[in-house]
Formats: C-alpha cells, sequence, structure tokens
C-alpha cells in the first residue's frame, strides 16, 4: 500500500467572496495568491506557510439561503496544527488583534483548541495535541 499523502489543499464553498476574501486575507496575513475562474465558479486560493493551500469557492449555482453546519454530512471543521501553547495563545491574540470573534481557548486531554468561525459559518480551529 503507499503511504497516504498529506493534504494538498482545501477548497471551501462559500456564498460571498467580496465578504469572505478580505476576512480569510485578515485571518492568514496575506493576500490570495491565484485568482481561478475557469468554470461555474469563482476561486480565490491561499498559499499558506505551511505549503498547503486554501481556496474560497463561490459557485454560480450557490444557495444563498443555505449556511454550513457541523451536524450535516460533509465537513465537520477545519483543524490547523500548531506547535504549543505560545503558538496558540499567539493566533487567539491575532484572532483578537483583527476582529475575528473566537471561543478562546478550550483544554481538554487531548489536546488545546482554538474554534472561530468564517463568514459562512464554516468551523475552523488552532490545535495542539496534548504531549
Amino acid at each position: 500500500m503507499p503511504t497516504f499523502p498529506a493534504i494538498h489543499h482545501l477548497a471551501l464553498s462559500v456564498t460571498d467572496l467580496d465578504a469572505s476574501e478580505p476576512w480569510y486575507t485578515k485571518l492568514i496575513g496575506s493576500e490570495p495568491a491565484m485568482t481561478l475562474s475557469d468554470g461555474p465558479f469563482h476561486r480565490r486560493v491561499f498559499a499558506l506557510p505551511s505549503g498547503q493551500l486554501l481556496g474560497l469557492t463561490r459557485h454560480d449555482s450557490v444557495d444563498t439561503g443555505d449556511a454550513f453546519a457541523p451536524d450535516r454530512p460533509g465537513m465537520d471543521h477545519v483543524g490547523f496544527g500548531v506547535a504549543d501553547r505560545a503558538e496558540i495563545e499567539q493566533w487567539r491574540d491575532h484572532l483578537d488583534s483583527v476582529g475575528i470573534a473566537h471561543d478562546g481557548i478550550v483544554e481538554a486531554d487531548y489536546g488545546l483548541a482554538l474554534s472561530f468561525k468564517d463568514p459562512d459559518g464554516n468551523a475552523l480551529e488552532f490545535f495542539v495535541l496534548a504531549s
């Protein structure tokens, strides 16, 4: 069996690129590296420092009345790995400084999580595994 590969990119569906693009630009700290509109969609792609790509996709057929819900089939949340408590605290401070609401750092037996949502309600978190 081949070795399972790392995640190369993640594409999130959004209802409004004009709202989501600046929100993610504040979160990531850089502008999108690519813009794609070669199908029935429009996509902005961010190159993350970790080497992965994060895409925001606005489908032409989007149902703007629909919203993300983690209890429906599909994605529950996206977890970004951080090294330690100090780094997750830096992310908390960054979210505060750019006005992104979050749930605070939650400590569990298995690690620390800092959860927040994008303008469409897509659930995101920074996470450090307990050592």
